[in-house]
């Protein structure tokens, strides 16, 4: 294992000035630096971080517990997420586990922050943490955990969707994203739909929300389906994320219809793929890239200063696209 010892011996220098031009010290001229840096390359060094953590008590490392795999919509902000933390010199360790579990491997890798994508039905979880000196950040949960959040208000971005359809005309409008398992998360725009639709004035025939058994694909693709095989077809529909998008897509298509001319479609979750989608998609929430910086400051903050407590509502925004048109548009 090639040591800076080897490396200062090859290029000629002092131990010190090998660990200085590594660390991109200014105190090392430009020339010995790449002439020191050069060296290394050619020998494969590779730094003992485990001395270096010795030596700044900070691992390096953000521990990122991911409840649960099912949550594709996430895999784009995790991505998003590991790419921001490695440009602020940190990797990410991604546990998909229980918290406590996850957190107590954590905290054997001795990472500098946790960032929990948390489920408001576990608050139990968090009950074992209250001694952590490590800093806790959690997504999701905002007044439902004594730690610092970033959260998204997922109800105004499902009133901006019922609002913009109002305003192109839509007075039966459906919602899908309600799974027979209890998620806090989705019951607020559940929620958010009902009283919006109720101050718009719209009283629609039957019960507007497609209850399904998960919120997959097939999911959305069953929900779909069984919209439009009501006698009276709802002229748009509010999708509670991107994979029952796809889902009511694959649906409508197989029924010789199309979006929006026979159903306009607004998807929550502001991600690019929307834009991928057989149809480029109307949308509501929190673009990635927001949530991504809002999440990367906190934690960074939360490092400097572990005693610090921030709660981050973060505002949803509506994305108008291909997928809503007017309602004496419709076929």
């Amino acid at each position: 294992m090639v040591t800076i010892k080897d490396i200062a011996e090859r290029a000629g220098v002092s131990f010190s000035t090998v660990s200085k031009a590594l660390r991109d010290s200014p105190l090392v001229q430009h020339k010995t630096k790449q002439h020191i840096l050069s060296i290394a390359k050619e020998m494969d060094y590779q730094p003992n971080i485990a001395a270096r953590n010795l030596v700044s008590k900070k691992s390096g490392a953000i521990g990122i517990v991911w409840p649960s795999i099912e949550r594709v919509a996430l895999s784009s902000l995790i991505t998003k997420l590991s790419e921001e933390l490695e440009k602020q010199g940190y990797i990410t360790i991604l546990l998909i586990n229980n918290i406590e579990s996850s957190i107590e491997t954590l905290r054997r890798y001795q990472v500098d922050a946790i960032l929990i994508f948390g489920d408001r039905d576990s608050n139990t979880s968090y009950s074992n943490l209250n001694q952590m000196k490590i800093p806790i950040l959690t997504y999701g949960d905002a007044g439902y955990t004594p730690y610092s959040t970033v959260d998204v208000k997922r109800g105004q971005a499902i009133r901006l969707a019922v609002r913009h359809l109002v305003g192109l005309g839509h007075r039966d409008i459906a919602y899908v994203g309600e799974p027979q398992s209890h998620d806090p998360l989705q019951t607020v725009k559940i929620e958010a739909f009902r009283d919006e639709t109720l101050r718009q004035g719209l009283h629609m025939e039957g019960d507007p929300i497609i209850q399904m058994q998960g919120l997959e694909f097939h999911d959305g693709y069953i929900a779909g389906r069984t919209l439009l095989e009501r006698s009276t077809r709802p002229t748009a529909v509010i999708s509670g994320g991107i994979d029952l998008t796809r889902g009511i897509l694959r649906a409508v298509s197989e029924h010789d219809l199309t979006i929006p001319y026979d159903m306009s479609v607004v998807s929550y979750d502001n991600l690019p793929q929307m834009e991928d989608l057989e149809i480029p998609m109307t949308m509501v929430g929190v673009a990635i890239s927001t949530m991504t910086t809002a999440i990367v400051e906190t934690i960074l903050e939360l490092i400097k200063d572990p005693s610090s407590i921030r709660t981050i509502h973060l505002e949803p925004e509506l994305v108008v696209r291909a997928s809503t048109t007017y309602k004496n548009s419709l076929s």
